[in-house]
């Protein structure tokens, strides 16, 4: 007889190997971290002989549950902004407050918290992107799962790089590092097509593909990404991502919800894995990815939590039971995706999604022994029928629950024996998560608190502070006005002609002043828009200084690029009420006496304001202001007009006066 390390016996055992293959009363025999033989009890017990046998007690035996796409550390922001668009939770909440926090300290924390998690819900492998990957790798080692871990790569700062070219670094050396280990491997992270350049896309399929790891990114989770990317590009996610040779790598592409049948052909012959998760889709309002049609075509799908930010838990069972009935609903099928089918899309399929199906998924000898048992003697899951051979796929996809899992072996090694984490105290891991909970709510109460502060969070760091010199004067001639400036000797630096569109932001403290969303609409000679730009202006409640000739120092300024859309920003803000405006204006850039100052034409369409024309130069000082605003009253003069006329209100201020 052959000697191995481990026999488990009298289990009911689902290898989920390609024929389905189940043995009841089954055994499996262990040889350190190596599956030796699996089989029926009496011929495993007759071939095999081990020091430790163990009495699985009719228990389910099975492949561990593969969680295919998610992002660990988030564990330390569960909870933390619900019930939000995906572009307002991640750029207005998530991002802000990960650049804040997430350290080393905070990635190794939240990551050994969704590891006790993850291991109570029978996962041993799972397929992490986020920030620090080498501090999730090493807190993932420590307690013994297996990972695909992939390092996030933005266009934009994030935690753990001021660009992306360190980013690019970073995972270079992290993957060098991890290259071949037993339990992690090592990956690259483009986040999204909208959160990456081109040239990022490119760059990570070269590491990729040189050192043959896989590609772990998002790809048509919304609708509005694909949307943009057609408007912007002329194609879809998928194409356009097979233009810049994504597929060139071992792609895992996280949602794939928006696609098409050219599309899901594409992923298919580009051998793509994909990983569905239908909890965080959902919650999102994302969408229902098309996964039968992907499995129908032979794509490797594989099933996903996605963050415990935005799902909010990590509990597979919930995301397999969900995978399965969202087919049937969405189909009107109830044969689609029967339980056998999504207990192998999140087990062997699901390894195949992340190109490590030839070490794990299944129970078959030569792979490596990550496994779980499950009670099935509960009283959700009674009573038994077994005239079916599906009839034990069905108690695990239908009735029962994370928490009947009562072992978890990964790699040979038991991280949890009868409901009793082995490598993790969870109770000091969790009272350290509260310690950063309470941190993160004082940061998100100052800052919600303040429109500035929720500006800054949003804008980046292109804000500034400024102030303006400006006076208005109501006028009946357009026409006359401009003649009048393009035949002076005033000196024209630039002329611009804008179709503008503004939308204030009103809130219930009205001392936080006024939020404008603007878009410029710029027109040319021949009167077609050749460009637009947006951006917010945060204007300040009171006026500074009013100068006795009535030429007013305006409210104080920050700016911030407007990058995202105005439904953004109405959800992010939250206004009490908004006001929209639409106007013409053309703009001279002049100078007089050595100061630049802009003259505005504007012509009001919405609401029917009139024609005026307004003066305006920015200051930074009192003196400044002064000299400026003499200058101001001497433009107006050179201008034919009458400064005894003129009007020291902003647009909304004459608009609300004209209201009452």
């Amino acid at each position: 007889m052959k000697k191995v390390s481990l026999i488990i016996k009298n289990a009911n055992i689902l290898t989920i190997d390609d024929e389905f293959s189940q043995f009841s009363p089954g055994a499996i025999a262990i040889n350190d971290d190596t599956i030796e033989a699996v089989g029926s009890e009496s011929d495993i017990l007759s071939e095999f002989t081990a020091e430790v046998v163990i009495d699985a007690g009719e228990k389910i035996l099975m492949p561990g549950l593969i969680n295919a796409h998610t992002h660990v550390p988030m564990t330390l922001l569960r909870g933390l902004a619900d019930d939000l668009r995906l572009d307002v939770w991640l750029l207005g909440y998530m991002m802000p407050v990960e650049r804040e926090y997430v350290t080393p300290e905070f990635v190794r924390l939240g990551t050994k918290l969704a590891c006790a998690e993850m291991i109570r819900s029978g996962i041993t492998c799972f397929a992490d992107m986020y920030y620090f990957e080498d501090d999730v790798a090493e807190a993932t080692a420590e307690v013994g799962l297996r990972a695909v871990c992939s390092e996030s790569i933005l266009k934009f700062p994030t935690p753990d790089a001021q660009s992306f070219d360190e980013s690019l670094a970073y995972s270079k050396k992290f993957i060098e590092k991890w290259k071949n280990h037993p339990l992690i491997v090592p990956a690259i992270a483009p986040h999204a097509p909208y959160t990456c350049t081109p040239e990022i896309i490119k760059k990570s399929v070269d590491i990729a593909t040189h050192y043959d790891v896989p590609l772990h990114i998002h790809l048509a989770e919304t609708k509005n990404e694909v949307d943009t990317m057609v408007s912007e590009e002329g194609m879809p996610v998928i194409p356009y991502m097979d233009k810049l040779n994504l597929f060139n790598a071992k792609v895992i592409a996280a949602h794939c919800v928006h696609i098409d049948p050219g599309e899901i052909r594409l992923l298919q012959n580009k051998k793509a894995g994909v990983a569905h998760n239908p909890s965080s889709n959902l919650k999102l309002a994302s969408g229902i990815s098309p996964v039968k049609q992907m499995m129908d075509s032979g794509i490797s799908v594989g099933i996903g939590t996605d963050g415990p930010a935005s799902n909010n838990d990590l509990d597979m069972f919930e995301e397999i039971r969900l995978t399965t009935f969202l087919a049937k609903g969405s189909s009107g099928d109830p044969t689609a995706l029967p339980a056998k089918t999504t207990l192998a899309m999140a087990t062997r399929i699901g390894a195949k999604a992340l190109h490590l199906d030839q070490i794990t998924g299944s129970l078959i000898p030569g792979k490596r022994a990550d496994l779980i048992m499950i009670d099935i003697d509960k009283v959700h899951n009674s009573p038994w029928f077994r005239h079916l051979k599906e009839s034990f796929y069905s108690q695990v996809v239908y009735a029962a629950k994370a928490n009947d899992v009562t072992d978890v072996m990964v790699n040979g090694k038991w991280l949890m024996r009868n409901q009793k984490l082995l490598t993790i105290d969870e109770e000091i891991l969790m009272k350290k998560g509260q310690e950063y909970a309470l941190q993160i709510d004082s940061f998100l109460f100052q800052r919600e608190s303040s429109v500035l502060s929720k500006l800054v969070a949003v804008g980046g760091t292109h804000e500034e502070e400024s102030f303006e010199v400006q006076l208005k004067v109501e006028i009946d001639d357009v026409t006359k006005i401009i003649d009048f400036i393009n035949k002076s000797e005033l000196p024209i630096l630039r002329k611009r002609h804008y179709h503008e569109y503004d939308t204030y932001f009103f809130f219930e403290d009205d001392s936080q002043g006024n939020l404008r969303y603007r878009e410029d609409h710029f027109v040319s000679e021949q009167n077609e828009i050749y460009n637009v730009r947006s951006r917010l202006t945060l204007i300040g409640k009171e006026r500074e200084q009013q100068f006795p000739q009535e030429v007013m120092l305006s409210r104080s300024r920050f700016f911030a690029p407007a990058t995202q859309s105005l439904r953004f920003y109405k959800e992010y803000f939250n206004p009490k009420n908004t006001l929209e405006i639409e106007k013409g204006r053309i703009r001279y850039l002049i100078s007089y006496k050595g100061t630049e100052f802009f003259i505005n034409i504007d012509t009001f369409i919405i609401p029917e304001l009139g024609k005026y024309l307004e003066i305006k130069s920015r200051t930074w000082s009192r003196r400044d202001a002064e000299y400026k605003s003499t200058l101001v009253l001497e433009l107006i003069e050179f201008l034919g007009l009458q400064p005894k006329t003129s009007i020291s209100m902003d647009y909304l201020e004459i608009i609300a006066e004209g209201a009452h």
